[in-house]
């Protein structure tokens, strides 16, 4: 039923509702306390992973602090598509972030 609507399950789309605000927070369309909480990777020295987009993630010692949205977003996030990380345009973000998950879900192992 899920796959003729084109629904996610409900874990999908509480990573998708997290990647979204993350997107947001990252292009300045967020309240600035969200935007604090995330931080860019910038590494010391030239490296191809520089111009990835990718996320710092804090350490957490406990489970409850992987749950955090400065720990998940950023976990959640370095593991995306370079497309999905490099868009520019909301809607594009969401019909793509969308796609990716649905197929993830759906045509892989969820």
């Amino acid at each position: 039923m899920l796959i003729e609507l084109h629904w996610l399950p409900v874990s999908q789309h509480i990573v998708f509702k997290i990647l979204l605000l993350t997107f947001k927070a990252l292009n300045g369309l967020s309240p600035s306390y969200i935007t604090d909480l995330l931080d860019r990777y910038v590494p010391t020295r030239s490296l191809r992973s520089s111009s990835r987009g990718l996320l710092r993630v804090p350490w957490s010692n406990s489970k409850y602090g992987d749950r955090s949205f400065s720990v998940c977003a950023p976990t959640l996030w370095n593991g995306l598509p370079d497309n999905l990380r490099l868009a520019v345009d909301l809607d594009t973000f969401k019909r793509d972030l969308k796609t990716y998950l649905f197929r993830k879900c759906f045509y892989s192992s969820c």
